[in-house]
């Protein structure tokens, strides 16, 4: 790899890293650096998730008190995170490259739409739930008394969806964010520190089977890349994680769909 190839993975880890701390879909910005210099879109998955693992360990870093609090309620979440990431890491080694090749550009737009319109999402899927509510009442008395965090439906959405952090990494906080609000009832800042621990425990997973399927079965990943992105992506995810509680997120939404947008383009072009 190019020096100015990881010069541009080590400050777009930094910008990633930020942007995984305050609102998620960070890989939206290093993924499409990796594939613009040639490499597969398999090879970049995995380059990227081992890198970006560093991010959310800052992330977590800087959430640290903020995850104390919650830490009795989260062992069930860990386990569903890791178990579905998992999964989806495995599906994405016995994915063919051709159906990688038409998946990621439909994944970038997925993630975009996500990145884009996260709030309208969760609104609706709040209204959805409080509707629910009404209609049956006794079950919302039933479970008035337990905490929100243990919901099995809370439980079961986060595993769906990290399946899919597991399989493509980007836009995966955006996700549990409009999760954790839906069923918490709780706002995007107070549900922060938990989508960076869920992150971290996604990507965690998946890094583990892909340097294991390197080292069992020669799978390719990238190392040279995914140190510059590990070093800038662990910077931007500490540092981040503080600047999160005083930045705009339209700032950050904002970078995210320039280059995601340019991204998209290439890959069709």
């Amino acid at each position: 790899m190019e020096p100015l190839s990881l010069i541009v993975l080590l400050v777009m880890g930094v910008v990633a890293g930020a942007i995984n701390a305050a609102v998620g879909s960070g890989s939206l910005l290093t993924l499409p650096v990796l594939m613009a210099v040639g490499l597969p879109p398999g090879v970049a998955v995995r380059t990227n998730t081992v890198g970006m693992f560093f991010s959310t360990v800052g992330s977590v870093l800087g959430y640290r008190r903020e995850i104390a609090a919650e830490r009795e309620h989260l062992n069930t979440l860990m386990l569903t995170a890791t178990l579905g990431a998992t999964a989806g890491a495995l599906l994405l080694l016995v994915s063919p490259a051709s159906a990688l090749d038409v998946l990621v550009p439909v994944l970038i737009v997925f993630a975009l739409v996500m990145v884009v319109f996260q709030k309208q999402f969760t609104k609706a899927l709040r209204a959805m739930s409080e509707a629910r509510r009404r209609r049956r009442p006794e079950r919302a008395a039933a479970s008035a008394d337990r905490n929100p965090l243990r919901s099995p439906s809370l439980v079961g959405s986060l595993g769906a969806a990290s399946v899919y952090g597991g399989y493509f990494t980007a836009a995966q906080g955006v996700l549990y964010l409009g999760i954790l609000g839906v069923f918490t009832g709780r706002s995007m800042g107070s549900v922060n520190s938990i989508k960076n621990l869920m992150s971290l425990g996604v990507n965690l997973a998946a890094a583990v089977v892909y340097v294991l399927a390197f080292f069992l079965i020669g799978t390719p990943i990238v190392w040279l890349g995914s140190l510059a992105i590990a070093v800038g992506s662990l910077l931007g995810g500490f540092f981040g994680a503080h600047l999160a509680k005083r930045m705009p997120e339209w700032v950050l939404r904002g970078i995210i769909v320039v280059v995601a947008l340019a991204a998209l383009v290439r890959e069709v072009l």
